[in-house]
């Protein structure tokens, strides 16, 4: 008896001690607790009706170093498409090294651009077929431990502000970068649509009645800056233009207050801010509005393993806007054969071009298409390629 009770003794210590491990394995094993953030851009014009219309998203001069992958099916821009996504870029935040996939989807848009090197897919481009493309990244490692050395060229490029924030680094194969960046084309209908009518008012409304939120109406009418800030509860809202003046500066503070409150740190806002201000602030009457969050998921469906512990996605909406001046200043220049004036519409040129050509007299208008287009061709044929 004495023998048993030893040896059952025995037992019990060994036990004890192999769960002591077990448990001591599972805490170890427990996976790193890391933070996602993202922001990306998505571009359209709004017709007459305020749908988003057919451009070139894509066309002219590149804006991104020649270290950035580019897809066969963009060569020069040539992709149509309803909205321009774009410089998505995904940043990451850990206390220590973690290697996770990572997998996006675009549902009717196609990836474009991209880095570090991943695996990109599409389907639907030159078929016919409704558009369709993921861009997959099988092993990252967030490491918080690697240096902050990226690759650079001597060429400006507004490419390198988004770097300018608090995120780790993040290695994909042998590249290194300060975050997962992307950007496509897209065919789909942006969640807020808009329209200039009588007096120069805008109406803007979202297609599901959904609340609009915050607005923010800018104009830069030839250097003479204007904005407003509108705050809205309900699916539907008519602006009055704003009276443009030589005092305004452009809403920075405003835009970097909202992605805030949506959810990105103060560096990620200042760094989306001070990456577009060169586009946002260009010639043009347009509004900005927070994506929804439902519709950043639906249109780019994104699934990191593991888990993160938590992700934020802020997406600002841009809709250009055709107002009467815009168009009477297109039809004179157009009339007049002035290709310094039309070159100040840049990518946004050829659909503002068709739309003031439709309203002129038919006899007129192919003598003025064929304007339109040898200016757009000017704006739209980009340098040689950087491959």
């Amino acid at each position: 008896m004495h023998v048993r009770s030893a040896a059952v003794a025995v037992l019990v210590v060994v036990a004890g001690v192999a769960a002591t491990v077990h448990v001591a394995t599972q805490a170890s094993s427990a996976p790193v607790p890391f933070t996602v953030h993202e922001w990306g851009t998505f571009t359209s014009i709004a017709g007459a009706d305020g749908n988003a219309v057919q451009w070139l998203p894509q066309g002219g001069v590149s804006d991104l170093p020649c270290f950035v992958e580019r897809s066969v099916f963009n060569i020069k821009g040539s992709l149509s498409g309803t909205v321009r996504m774009e410089t998505p870029v995904l940043y990451f935040y850990a206390a220590q090294d973690v290697t996770v996939s990572v997998d996006v989807g675009f549902k009717q848009g196609v990836i474009t651009e991209w880095y570090p090197h991943a695996d990109v897919r599409a389907t639907g481009p030159g078929t016919g077929a409704p558009w369709d493309g993921t861009i997959r990244w099988p092993r990252v490692t967030v490491s918080p431990s690697s240096p902050a050395t990226f690759p650079s060229e001597p060429v400006a490029s507004h490419y390198y502000q988004a770097r300018n924030t608090d995120a780790v680094p993040v290695l994909s194969g042998r590249e290194r970068e300060r975050f997962l960046f992307y950007r496509g084309v897209g065919q789909f209908a942006p969640p807020l649509s808009a329209t200039v009518v009588g007096g120069g008012r805008i109406v803007a409304w979202t297609s599901p009645g959904a609340p609009i939120a915050d607005l923010i109406l800018f104009e830069n009418r030839g250097g003479a800056i204007s904005y407003s800030v509108q705050h809205a509860s309900s699916g539907r809202l008519t602006l009055d233009g704003a009276a443009v003046d030589d005092e305004s500066t452009p809403p920075t503070r405003e835009l970097v207050a909202m992605l805030i409150a949506n959810g990105l740190y103060r560096k990620e806002a200042e760094a989306m801010v001070a990456t577009w201000t060169d586009s946002w602030f260009e010639e043009g009457t347009r509004l900005f509005y927070i994506v929804p969050r439902p519709a950043v998921d639906a249109i780019l469906p994104l699934a990191i393993a593991p888990a993160p512990a938590e992700i934020a996605r802020v997406f600002v909406g841009r809709v250009e806007l055709v107002t009467p001046w815009m168009l009477n200043g297109v039809r004179r220049a157009l009339v007049t054969n002035n290709p310094a004036t039309l070159a100040r519409y840049g990518r946004f040129l050829a659909p503002i071009g068709e739309r003031a050509i439709g309203e002129m007299p038919e006899a007129d208008r192919p003598a003025l298409r064929a304007r339109l287009q040898t200016a757009a061709r000017a704006w739209n044929t980009p340098p040689a390629s950087c491959r």
